[in-house]
């Protein structure tokens, strides 16, 4: 969609800001949707969000972007909230990232 006629782009940046911690904060709430199953169902996960701030202009490196999304850092969410990915939650992340358009 031309950016020139999505609604999207229209937000004033403080409602789409609003909007993103929310959703941040859900996430980091609903630790039992797993990064893996977010991959396997939309093509994205709490690592992608930190990586688009980062493209967004974050001043910070990957690292602190992720702790910034997960709310504590990566090596701690991954000990206390992620639990091994299957061969099948695997299989369906590879599916759905190959839908994902190039960007």
């Amino acid at each position: 969609m031309d950016t020139n006629t999505d609604p999207l782009d229209q937000l004033p940046d403080a409602v789409a800001a609003t909007a993103f911690r929310r959703l941040v904060r859900h996430l980091r709430h609903r630790h039992d949707a797993q990064n893996i199953d977010l991959m396997g169902l939309a093509g994205f996960c709490r690592n992608c969000l930190a990586d688009w701030i980062v493209d967004g202009g974050f001043d910070g490196d990957k690292a602190t972007a992720r702790e910034v999304i997960h709310g504590m850092p990566q090596d701690e969410w991954k000990a206390t909230r992620q639990t091994p990915a299957t061969p099948e939650q695997l299989a369906r992340m590879e599916a759905s990232l190959a839908r994902n358009a190039k960007e």
